[in-house]
Order: C-alpha cells, then sequence, then structure tokens
C-alpha cells in the first residue's frame, strides 16, 4: 500500500500515558499523531479525519486514515515489555491493522524511524515491519504477514479483542498475543530504545484500546 506522510500541526486528543510500570491513560496533554495518508488509487481512504476519545482506562478511534499516535516524552530502553488490549469494535471494508510502534526516532520529522508490530483481527494475521525514513518505499518486512491462532478474530457482531506484548529481552524480542508468543526476532539489527506509541490503519473506524503499560 503506498502511502504518504503528513505531521499533524494540532496535539491528539488522547489520554496521556506515563511510562511507569503498568501506567494508565491520564491526560490528554503533549500526544501527537503521525497521518499515513494512503495515494494508491485502489486502496483510498474513506472521508473524514482521524478521531480521539477518553474513555475508561484507555481511548477509542476512528481512523479513516492511518496514523501513529506517540507522545515525544513516552520512551522505553534496556529490556521491557509493551502492553495493552487492542479492541477493532466493527468490520473495515477490508483486513487492516493495529497495535503497537517502538524504537520510535524523529517521528515527526523526514527521518522517522520506527518498528511496529501489528494484527488484524479480520483475517487473524500479524506483521512486525521496520520504517527507516518518510518515504513510500522506506518500510520492510521484519516478519512477513502470517496467521496465528492466537488472535481472536472478529465474531458475528464485528468484534474482537486482542491483548498485545512487546518483550524487549537481552538479545531477542518477542510478540506476544494472548500470552502466546506468536514470534521472536533477533535483537540484532532492531532498534528497541526510543519513543512507543501505537498505530491503527485506515479504514478502522471504532477501534478501542486499554490497558496500556510499559514495564522492567
Amino acid at each position: 500500500m503506498k502511502r504518504y506522510l503528513v505531521v499533524a500541526a494540532a496535539v491528539v486528543a488522547l489520554a496521556g500515558i506515563s511510562v511507569s510500570a503498568q501506567s494508565q491513560l491520564t491526560s490528554t496533554a503533549g500526544w501527537k499523531e503521525r497521518v499515513d495518508a494512503s495515494t494508491e488509487a485502489s486502496d483510498p481512504d474513506p472521508a473524514g479525519d482521524v478521531k480521539f476519545t477518553a474513555i475508561a482506562g484507555g481511548f477509542h478511534t476512528a481512523n479513516p486514515k492511518a496514523a501513529v499516535f506517540y507522545h515525544p516524552s513516552n520512551t522505553a530502553t534496556g529490556a521491557y515489555t509493551l502492553k495493552g488490549t487492542f479492541t477493532q469494535n466493527a468490520r473495515s471494508s477490508h483486513v487492516n491493522y493495529i497495535g503497537f510502534v517502538f524504537g520510535g526516532k524523529d517521528l515527526g520529522g523526514p527521518t522517522e524511524s520506527y518498528t511496529y508490530f501489528l494484527v488484524a483481527p479480520q483475517d487473524g494475521s500479524y506483521l512486525v515491519k521496520q520504517r527507516t525514513g518518510a518515504g513510500n518505499n522506506d518500510t520492510k518486512d521484519v516478519v512477513a504477514k502470517a496467521q496465528s491462532p492466537a488472535i481472536v478474530k472478529l465474531d458475528a457482531s464485528g468484534k474482537a479483542a486482542n491483548t498485545l506484548e512487546v518483550r524487549v529481552l537481552a538479545d531477542k524480542i518477542d510478540y506476544v498475543v494472548n500470552g502466546t508468543v506468536v514470534t521472536s526476532t533477533p535483537k540484532t539489527g532492531i532498534n528497541t530504545d526510543g519513543i512507543w506509541g501505537m498505530r491503527v490503519n485506515h479504514a478502522l473506524p471504532d477501534v478501542s484500546i486499554t490497558g496500556l503499560s510499559v514495564s522492567k
């Protein structure tokens, strides 16, 4: 999917996340979004703007466009675990992904970089990718799209909740869905120190993210 990136000028109306262990959403101050708008005629963004509202224990998003959400002071280094529950509440027009970004650098600039671990409840797949620049071709697979029975798929109402973890260890990274390690990668070649946040792809009209935490 070809995309161009736009940094939103406004602060996102999200609840803030501290980086202490088991932190919860507490404030809207300081959060930013980086919109990833589609340039592919066969896969256009639906009309409308990205919207966020705070909810108990987290927030709700409606994403006609894909976006990364981050607070510049939310950083993690060394060995750590990110954890949160990502709930797709409505079926998308096609398969789309939600999950974590980590090891972020220059997220508001032209040399942005991060790794992302996402799941697609619509078909039960996951992927791990890296972005190393703002261009259409500046992403690469770390782990190609694959299926896992650990991923809860959408039910008849179009809803599914999945708890994701990124466990950064001394020499490897474990990618976890609902308590099951779905894949692991060597830590070598992946920057894990930096800003962490969330990514929600486009054409996802109703997503909740709750229980966010980072722990050592």
